[in-house]
């Protein structure tokens, strides 16, 4: 996504400038308004200013103008608030940003990353870690090739977002991304949802439906943990990937699919392929370019602005938005994150319960630490 900042009366703008690399944004400064609109070839998302509405004529000047663009928001940040304030307005046009400054330098920076996460509306993958940046650079090389992928990474990791980046980065963008997990599924009902079935195929099976790969033809299929699939399974796979082509249950002709497959574990598979547990065959089909997502603790560089990303997810209270003190953040940034990600969601959920201000302290960050040693009667979540 491309975006056309106005930047002539926002003294933060740099600042923001960069934190909006780490969401994969191409940025394109401009110091006069009509730049802004008349930049050749730009399809501007969105406008920071603190006074743009008046340069323009009017707030409602202002929406018109963004929405014959195609803009999906508008954010006027107001410079040096006393707090930190959001509003919507306008049928959701304008998203109005009040930026306070505040002597602690990481809880600047997490409502920098704040307002980023406004602007990109959830439409960004982040990567501000080095490790998360030079991997993401790997997946654009690799989608614009044609090659199956497998991801292997820790539970919670980010797995299916690397592969939804690279369904997005590639030439199949426009075309559908499916995603299957294999461990979720029953064994005697993953065939026919990979493959599709006729009416009468087995019990239950009233009528015809075609099945994950007719789904995603034309497109990128992810199976996600693949790894729990049954041997059986995996040799119809494997028959699948070579042949291009799907038999529905219950039918005789073979179904030309063509769709890119990608493919996760959090499993050893040179080891579980030791163990008799999957295709040493199957494998090098999927393998053809290995990636691996990194645990949470081994990118701390991704943790604050993740969890502002997974505060404007989960926060709609724009009235009461609240930011993240100081201590609170080196309290998330020194913890080991065993459930990554994942685990992270939980705590900043549980944050925005707990608070008692717009703003998210130390006390109320609530992380599950249970004693190896605990007995039934012992409360599993520890208040720290």
């Amino acid at each position: 996504m491309l975006y056309s900042l106005h930047v002539s009366d926002f003294k933060f703008a740099g600042k923001l400038s960069q934190i909006l690399q780490n969401y994969q944004c191409s940025i394109v400064e401009h110091s006069e308004v009509k730049e802004t609109w008349d930049a050749q070839g730009q399809k501007v998302k969105a406008i920071l200013s603190a006074a743009f509405e008046q340069k323009l004529g009017g707030l409602k000047a202002v929406v018109e103008m963004v929405k014959k663009r195609g803009a999906k928001s508008i954010v006027i940040v107001d410079e040096a608030a006393e707090a930190f304030r959001v509003e919507r307005s306008m049928n959701g046009a304008l998203l109005r940003v009040s930026m306070p400054i505040v002597s602690d330098d990481m809880a600047q920076s997490f409502i920098f990353a704040l307002v980023a996460s406004f602007i990109t509306d959830g439409d960004s993958t982040i990567a501000a870690d080095p490790v998360s940046v030079d991997l993401l650079k790997l997946g654009d090389r690799v989608a614009r090739a044609q090659v199956n992928v497998f991801v292997n990474g820790p539970t919670g990791s980010g797995k299916e977002v690397l592969a939804q980046y690279i369904h997005k980065k590639s030439s199949r963008a426009e075309k559908p991304f499916v995603a299957i997990n294999c461990a979720a599924i029953p064994e005697n009902m993953l065939e026919a949802l990979l493959f599709g079935h006729k009416k009468g195929a087995f019990t239950g099976a009233s009528t015809s439906s075609d099945g994950i790969f007719q789904a995603a033809d034309g497109g990128t299929l992810l199976l996600d943990e693949v790894s729990e699939m049954s041997m059986p399974l995996q040799a119809k796979l494997l028959r699948v990937l070579q042949e291009r082509s799907v038999v529905p249950l219950g039918a005789s002709a073979p179904i030309p699919v063509d769709v890119r497959t990608l493919a996760t574990s959090n499993r050893n598979i040179p080891m579980e392929i030791r163990r008799g547990r999957f295709r040493e065959d199957l494998y090098f089909r999927l393998n053809v370019f290995p990636l691996a997502t990194k645990a949470l603790n081994e990118r701390l560089q991704d943790i604050i602005p993740i969890a502002a990303e997974l505060l404007v997810r989960h926060q709609s209270d724009l009235e009461n938005f609240p930011t993240i003190s100081g201590p609170a953040l080196q309290r998330l940034l020194e913890y080991s994150w065993p459930g990554n990600v994942r685990e992270l969601e939980n705590v900043i959920q549980r944050a925005t319960v707990l608070r008692n201000s717009n703003i998210i302290e130390f006390e109320d960050i609530m992380i599950d630490t249970p004693s190896p040693e605990y007995h039934l009667d012992e409360p599993l979540v520890s208040h720290v």
